[in-house]
């Protein structure tokens, strides 16, 4: 854990420790059959139509089934010492959880981002052919959290830097705090005026969008709150040229979870000739 993440954690033990994680986790949940038995039960025709109309957004208050939620919340709480901390003045302040500490200690989450109902379901609302991103991303599942005072991430948006569009979908995890997310509609199509809006997604809440046209922010978390959210980020071509990967690679290290979980597991990766497949 970053020095910065040591800091912090301590400066907020007494409220983190009465929130501590459970001794024992909760059974985990068949992934698929999880999804299914929600969106199978979804008006998707029109939950896509909402979609498009919306500029390749969508938000919805009910979507994880409450064990999958469960199993989320559980392993937000139990990952609080891998927190990395960063700071961007006059733009992000929080920490985050990439998707190779997750792969070692919560591997429901990994399950649950390659769940191939949960995907199909995605291809359905987008109507693009998705794939995972590759395995050296460390945005490729991810946990965010707003643990102190000022905690946030100013206007910005989720920039593709591969070859093809790339999605986000935020799944709320806990939230007890006033954090919003705010976001404005149709920013990149000049034939339709732009759409503010304003949500607090709560457990087992859904945000669904390109990250290429929706611009967003997430409010200051104020004393004594706690907001947890997981992305999930599906790619349309996993191929990335090499200054994109550079760019890619100094932002995660920078403002997201350090140098040496981005930079020592690309080595890793490279080491063993992996590719971005």
């Amino acid at each position: 854990m970053s020095t910065h993440a040591e800091d912090d954690l301590a400066a907020s033990i007494t409220r983190e420790s009465a929130v501590a994680a459970p001794a024992q986790a909760p059974a985990a949940p068949d992934a698929d059959r999880a999804v299914a038995s929600r969106t199978r039960t979804f008006d998707n025709p029109r939950l896509r139509k909402d979609f498009a109309d919306q500029g390749a957004f969508l938000y919805m208050e009910d979507f994880l089934a409450p064990e999958v939620t469960a199993q989320l919340v559980h392993s937000a709480r139990a990952l609080l010492d891998e927190v990395n901390r960063n700071y961007l003045p006059g733009h992000k302040q929080g920490g985050s959880v990439s998707r190779h500490t997750i792969d070692r200690l919560a591997p429901f989450i990994a399950e649950l981002y390659r769940s191939k109902e949960l995907i199909g379901w995605l291809e359905q609302l987008s109507g693009d052919k998705l794939q995972v991103s590759p395995a050296d991303d460390p945005h490729a599942y991810a946990l965010y959290y707003y643990t102190r005072p000022g905690d946030h991430i100013g206007w910005h948006y989720d920039t593709s830097y591969y070859d093809g569009r790339r999605y986000t979908l935020l799944l709320g995890v806990i939230d007890e705090s006033s954090c919003r997310l705010d976001y404005e509609l149709h920013t990149r199509n000049p034939d339709v005026p732009d759409q503010p809006g304003s949500v607090q997604i709560p457990p087992g809440g859904l945000v669904f969008f390109d990250g290429d046209k929706l611009r967003h922010r997430i409010t200051p978390a104020g004393p004594n709150e706690m907001r947890v959210s997981l992305t999930f980020e599906y790619v349309t071509d996993p191929n990335m040229r090499p200054w994109r990967r550079f760019i890619s690679n100094m932002k995660d290290a920078i403002a997201y979870f350090g140098f040496r979980q981005v930079f020592r597991q690309m080595t890793r990766g490279n080491s063993r000739g992996e590719d971005r497949a």
